[in-house]
């Protein structure tokens, strides 16, 4: 049986891929999927974090981290998307040593302007596939600087692990996410489920804050309704949204390689650095999308 969002609704935010980081929502591993061939190969394991933002991790939340060996945090907002998120008690940037903050926005300042929000706050709350289909496919017509910076990471230095995060880890995380996945042969419902887990990995009391930060921008105009599903993961939208990353680029590796600017040696270099000869540790859940 799964949930509304399409996770399983045995998931447990304690549980792996999980990882409890004292005061980050949302922290899992991305490690531990099947990938379609070969057989008894998997994603490694130790290498991809997401999240939401980490301003109001704990020490006890940076030594996990440093235990984890992380050596670089992308950060995928805005400067504008920073500065109204710690005027409003929240969102501001942490930095710990051993780990080097890389600034990645997907967005320019200008993109936050009430029109640009009015059409994305409009994709998000709609129901139905079609809506997030439009926010991803924007999200992916601007995102090519930051997702090379993060693809080559993973091209050039595997052995130093990386959190990806955005405000909530949900869409520029997540979209960044499946592509990796993607990229490396994990099937496309193994796919949307990991983006799912999302609604596991926020707490509600966290959903409530932020609903009632959206009501209060005029884009939504009381819709209650609207603001619950754009803080959704529905693994429906991500189905989709793979299906218009084929449609429109032919794969993610074509993607990767026309909008990101990557070598196609480059990204077999990410596929070595990320598929191991082992078993999924997360191949039985699965089963219950």
């Amino acid at each position: 049986m799964t949930t509304s969002s399409g996770v399983a609704n045995t998931a447990d935010p304690s549980a792996p891929p999980f990882i409890t980081v004292a005061g980050i929502q949302n922290f899992r591993d991305l490690g531990g999927y099947p990938i379609s061939s070969p057989s008894n190969h998997s994603i490694r394991r130790e290498v991809i974090y997401r999240c939401a933002e980490p301003s109001k991790v704990t020490k006890d939340g940076i030594s996990t981290m440093q235990r984890l060996g992380i050596t670089h945090i992308y950060d995928l907002r805005s400067n504008n998307e920073i500065e109204r998120a710690q005027a409003a008690g929240r969102g501001g940037v942490v930095e710990w040593d051993g780990c080097k903050r890389v600034f990645a926005p997907v967005f320019t300042d200008t993109d936050y302007s009430p029109e640009n929000l009015a059409v994305r706050y409009r994709d998000y709350s709609t129901t139905g596939t079609e809506g997030f289909t439009r926010a991803y496919s924007d999200i992916l017509k601007r995102a090519p600087p930051s997702y090379r910076t993060i693809l080559l990471h993973l091209a050039n230095d595997p052995e130093k692990p990386l959190i990806v995060h955005c405000t909530a880890g949900k869409d520029r995380t997540g979209v960044i996410c499946a592509l990796v996945l993607s990229l490396c042969g994990v099937n496309d419902e193994i796919v949307a489920h990991e983006y799912a887990l999302t609604d596991v990995g926020l707490s509600k009391e966290w959903k409530e804050s932020v609903i009632e930060h959206l009501m209060d921008n005029p884009a939504l105009k009381g819709d209650m309704e609207g603001a619950w599903n754009m803080i959704s993961s529905k693994a429906a939208n991500m189905l989709a949204t793979l299906k218009m990353i084929r449609e429109t680029y032919g794969s993610a590796e074509g993607y990767i390689i026309e909008r990101c600017d990557l070598t196609r040696e480059e990204v077999s270099r990410i596929r070595k650095n990320l598929i191991v000869e082992e078993p999924a540790i997360h191949a039985k859940a699965q089963q219950t999308l």
